[in-house]
């Protein structure tokens, strides 16, 4: 029998750079166990161009990067969700939508690269990536079948602590 795929949305306001970095890079670092996507509650409609430098820069690729709302995973027809992790602090306290199948939520705030001045955005988005990249190695490491539904969701949000 083949290992279930667990799909993971990452969150953010905007879904222009925090949320679309988390998407790439657990579907780079996920080994197949894991099948990311990304949205926003109020997407910019545009992703932004240092998220994807940066992605190239470690040797990731997206297919067809575009940001999109969160209202597209709320749908019938979407993929259903296994996990639901907010990146941002805005979209942590927002009003999410109703996930289909009840999937584990957690917060791993980051702070917003995409603020920092010019001359230094370079930096905050290798750093922003930097603790995303720790944060997932540590995500994709756990196997979710093998732990109770308390244990992981404790594990997943526990994994928002670090840095």
């Amino acid at each position: 029998m083949p290992e279930k795929i667990y799909n993971v949305l990452f969150l953010c306001t905007g879904n222009s750079a925090r949320s679309i970095l988390a998407e790439g890079i657990l579907n780079h670092i996920g080994n197949g166990r894991f099948r990311a996507f990304s949205a926003g509650s109020m997407p910019t409609g545009v992703v932004n161009p240092y998220a994807l430098k940066q992605l190239e820069k470690e040797g990731i690729t997206l297919e067809n990067p575009r940001s999109k709302s969160w209202e597209e995973f709320a749908r019938p027809d979407a993929p259903k969700l296994d996990f639901v992790i907010t990146v941002c602090d805005n979209a942590a306290g927002e009003v999410c939508p109703i996930w289909a199948g009840q999937p584990i939520t957690a917060h791993w705030g980051v702070f917003d690269p995409a603020a920092a001045e010019e001359e230094q955005k370079n930096i905050a988005f290798a750093q922003a990536f930097a603790i995303l990249h720790r944060r997932i190695s540590l995500f994709s490491s756990l196997n979710p079948s093998s732990l109770d539904d308390l244990s992981l969701k404790n594990s997943v949000r526990e994994i928002g602590l670090t840095n």
